[in-house]
């Protein structure tokens, strides 16, 4: 209706419904806050209540979000989010509790925690975890800093990470943070680890190799056993990014391929809420040698009690204030109980299953990035698109029109033209179909009229934009009237 900016739709002297004086002796608030907080130094809109009520209407129906439409966000595991683990989440006793309350205020709270961490245990083959980190690029520097002070406790002069160049940029960032000279590993011709390279780069001064199985191409590293052979032998720790663990759910775990640390997406994996820097949370879990470097508190249990357990030998500290974000762990735990064993392992036989559906429908229009079988997603590169004058950019712009969210784009970056296809188990068929209907007629239409895809989108509020200069220039329209 109206796409002006609330600053432009502004109307000196108008104002919502305003609350008068009380008659009891209160002040007025200029009387009480500085000069700065009032409406006119901040130059706040003019309008009504009626007007600011549908102007942010009208922009929240802009969202785009799993509950609108499908959203194949490669490596980000954008799965839906069950209703009913909302509504447990937002259960009084667990809404309002406070994380500094009494631990004899906290013994719901708490044997949820305790109870979800024996099932991630028993899922991963892991010995035990924190929930504190916020992220799963906080995860991973928890668990990297475990890492560093394991070996400074043991006394191993470490001072390199191994990581391939599949990797997650988080990855290298995190061993940076922790202070190692990072090592990248070029991947085979298959898309997995080169062994013979790694074989080169792994001697004493190895600290951990950090990866991603299934890897960002959406291919399981078959000698998994033998990296960790590689890099146990030389004193080294293998460190588990759970981005892409949808697909093992009851099927395998990283503890049976050798890995020490992994850290958990719980908003990727177990369907919580994703997106927007949070609410996230990534459970970093650890085998028995290193549980005494965990962050702490962690959740431990005396006759039928439950308590904060301070007296964390090594612990490296607390990485975030409280003890992690609450609600996304009961959603976590929700999500559990309600699929059970049975349940997990179809989630991972169906993530799969999709991928590798949209893989063959589409592997003769696209070019595949790799030619073994997909997990959980599926990359394509858009070279043969790109020599017909419409780049992976140009495609992904057009399935906005088509009324879905691009895939990711250019990444893993090893791929030219690269887009990444994940659709989780969540998606039905008929939207899977849709979504092969769309790029085959996108491809078509490179031929038939390519000027669509160099203008796309086509349909929304804001066309097609110079992406970097709006984000080093951003032109916001409104300014300061002189």
């Amino acid at each position: 209706m109206d796409n002006r900016l609330i600053f432009e739709k502004s109307d000196s002297g108008i104002t919502a419904n305003y609350v008068k004086k009380p008659e009891i002796g209160l002040k007025e608030p200029k009387e009480i806050l500085p000069a700065n907080y009032l409406r006119n130094d901040l130059e706040l809109p003019s309008l009504g209540e009626l007007e600011v009520v549908r102007h942010y209407t009208n922009l929240s129906k802009r969202n785009f979000s799993l509950d609108t439409n499908f959203y194949p966000l490669g490596s980000c595991t954008m799965k839906y989010n069950p209703k009913i683990n909302e509504e447990l989440s937002s259960l009084e006793g667990f809404l309002n509790l406070h994380p500094y309350q009494n631990e004899e205020c906290l013994q719901g709270a708490l044997e949820l925690i305790y109870n979800l961490e024996a099932l991630l245990c028993e899922i991963t083959g892991m010995s035990r975890f924190s929930f504190q980190a916020s992220s799963g690029a906080q995860g991973e520097l928890t668990g990297m800093l475990m890492v560093r002070k394991y070996h400074k406790v043991m006394k191993n002069k470490k001072r390199k990470v191994i990581i391939p160049d599949s990797s997650h940029g988080t990855n290298p960032a995190t061993s940076s943070m922790c202070g190692y000279e990072t090592v990248v590993i070029e991947s085979n011709k298959d898309g997995l680890i080169d062994l013979d390279k790694l074989n080169k780069a792994v001697d004493s001064e190895t600290a951990a190799i950090m990866l991603t199985n299934p890897n960002t191409l959406g291919l399981f590293e078959e000698n998994i056993l033998e990296v960790a052979k590689i890099i146990h032998k030389n004193g080294g720790l293998l460190y588990y990014d759970g981005a892409n663990f949808n697909p093992l759910l009851g099927i395998t775990n990283p503890q049976l391929m050798g890995f020490d640390v992994i850290h958990l997406n719980l908003h990727k994996t177990f369907s919580t809420p994703h997106g927007c820097g949070g609410p996230g949370a990534g459970a970093v879990g650890v085998i028995d040698k290193l549980s005494g470097f965990l962050p702490a508190p962690v959740i431990d249990k005396k006759k039928d009690k439950f308590y904060f357990n301070y007296k964390i030998e090594h612990s490296i500290g607390k990485v975030r204030a409280f003890h992690g974000n609450f609600s996304v762990l009961v959603r976590a735990y929700a999500y559990l109980l309600r699929l059970g064993r049975e349940g997990l392992v179809r989630v991972a036989q169906n993530a799969t299953l999709n991928a590798n559906y949209i893989r063959e429908k589409l592997k003769n229009d696209y070019n595949l990035a790799s030619s073994k079988p997909s997990m959980h997603e599926v990359v394509f590169s858009c070279t043969k698109q790109k020599e017909k004058g419409a780049s992976a950019l140009d495609i992904a712009k057009r399935l906005i029109d088509y009324g879905m969210h691009p895939p990711t784009m250019y990444f893993p970056l090893i791929v030219k033209e690269a887009l990444m296809v994940e659709p989780t188990e969540t998606e039905s068929r008929k939207t899977l179909d849709y979504f092969i209907e769309s790029m085959l007629k996108i491809n078509k239409e490179i031929d038939e009229n390519k000027e669509i895809l160099h203008n796309a989108p086509s349909t929304t509020a804001v066309k097609r934009v110079d992406e970097v200069r709006a984000a080093r220039n951003p032109n916001l329209r409104w300014t300061k009237e002189k």
